[in-house]
């Protein structure tokens, strides 16, 4: 059965080899989305993002700069200087993943209060059940 834009209806569409599965995977990472939405302006050196971003080790960032280049969705510009510069900027893929981001980002915006408060709830009803041992 077609949906109306056209795609199957949810049949297998989530299995291992689903291309689906890279945007989730790249959307599920912690540091993906910051490090991405952080070069949205346009260049930058790894110190100048960390303290844009706040709240991550250099080698998290270098983990996270190293994935997305993996991916193509960053680019890394070494300049041949003297101390030696180096730059990470989004790659024309890089700026299509903003798009997506930015809906979760809107989405959180929204509706984290209503995500927030359901947490509490669990947190509340799990201290008041009784241990089993």
């Amino acid at each position: 059965m077609d949906d109306t834009d056209g795609t199957r209806e949810h049949e297998g569409e989530y299995v291992a080899d689903c291309r689906a599965r890279i945007g989730f995977d790249l959307l599920t990472n912690r540091w993906n989305s910051v490090v991405v939405y952080a070069l949205a302006d346009g260049p930058m050196r790894p110190s100048r993002l960390r303290t844009r971003i706040g709240g991550l080790s250099a080698k998290v960032l270098n983990e996270t700069l190293r994935r997305l280049e993996y991916h193509g969705l960053v680019e890394r510009r070494a300049y041949a200087e003297a101390p030696p510069r180096v730059e990470y900027e989004l790659t024309d893929l890089g700026h299509t993943l903003l798009v997506p981001f930015r809906a979760v980002g809107a989405w959180s915006v929204e509706y984290g209060d209503r995500v927030l408060a359901a947490q509490e709830r669990a947190d509340g009803q799990a201290e008041s059940e009784p241990a089993t041992a």
